[in-house]
């Protein structure tokens, strides 16, 4: 999550957020929280088409994982930012089950399409062999009658 959305979901300023964040970076490893490029806050500025004059900063906006988000609610000690922090990861917890059963869906549908396309197969192999017996009958001679002949000798 941006640093500029959590502010606003702690209810702190940005530059406040990022100032905690600076004074406890030891806090912050790389998986916890990492800085945009230029290039990558230009394309996240071009994603959004009503920006405001003065609605964004000038420095570089701070990403938080799920684990930094965590972190910030010992950064910022205030009751609120604890339990935003809570409900924020029970919804990393929500999504990651979700996820979870999106996969097993995934995997069975991709069983699914296994047991078809070895029906479809055979199926084939069956096709197969009925063209290849019609077409054997169809070239042979006719055979010769066997048996009781009623209408003469």
């Amino acid at each position: 999550m941006l640093d500029s959305d959590l502010a606003e979901l702690y209810g702190v300023e940005t530059k406040r957020l990022k100032e905690q964040v600076k004074r406890n970076i030891n806090r912050f490893p790389e998986r916890f929280m990492f800085e945009l490029s230029k290039q990558e806050n230009e394309l996240l500025r071009s994603q959004n088409a009503t920006l405001k004059k003065g609605e964004h900063s000038k420095y570089l906006p701070f990403v938080f994982t799920e684990h930094g988000i965590l972190m910030l609610s010992n950064v910022l000690k205030s009751e609120s930012a604890v339990q935003v922090s809570i409900r924020i990861i029970d919804v990393f917890v929500r999504l990651r089950e979700v996820y979870a059963e999106q996969t097993e869906v995934w995997l069975a549908i991709e069983k699914i399409k296994s047991k078809l396309d070895n029906q479809d197969k055979n199926m084939e192999i069956v096709f197969r062999y009925l063209d290849e017996l019609i077409d054997k009958k169809d070239n042979q001679p006719p055979r010769k009658a066997i048996g009781f002949k009623p209408d003469g000798f």
